[in-house]
């Protein structure tokens, strides 16, 4: 379980660059699809037709947020119970708690665009505690040698 564990908070923490990638090619998509003579309004964000190819990494962006990322922190919680790591329940909810914040921050950037930089914010906290969580976890557990007793071993 301390394995699962390590590789889950490791997996958290790689999500959290695959969001970073995946938004940053569809800004760079988009600044070069509106200086070529793109224009980005509601008709282009409601139409089935994808006006970029970029615009890919916005979807993949959205998706991986709300569906893929949880799923693993959530996984992750669930197996701190049992991975039996010293301080590891606390910081496997540390990374759920991060995440479900990162979550909301997102939907509500949609409303409040100044939450964009909180989302920005709490996604290098949520990459560095994942990191940490995942450093934490000993690889194996550790077995303290048992010390003969000076007195059998006359």
């Amino acid at each position: 379980m301390r394995k699962t564990y390590r590789v889950l908070a490791w997996i958290v923490a790689a999500e959290v660059v695959v969001q970073a990638i995946a938004i940053a090619w569809f800004v760079a998509g988009l600044g070069h699809w509106v200086v070529g003579g793109g224009v980005m309004d509601s008709a282009a964000m409601e139409s089935d037709e994808i006006p970029f190819t970029e615009l890919y990494g916005v979807i993949v962006h959205g998706i991986n947020g709300s569906i893929v990322v949880p799923v693993f922190a959530l996984a992750l919680l669930v197996v701190s119970f049992f991975a039996k790591i010293p301080g590891g329940i606390k910081w496997a909810a540390a990374v759920f708690v991060l995440t479900i914040v990162q979550g909301q921050l997102g939907y509500l950037g949609h409303d409040f665009p100044a939450a964009g930089a909180l989302h920005g914010f709490n996604a290098l906290a949520l990459f560095s505690v994942s990191v940490m969580t995942a450093r934490r976890a000993p690889a194996r557990e550790v077995h303290r040698p048992v010390e003969a007793n000076a007195e059998s071993v006359v």
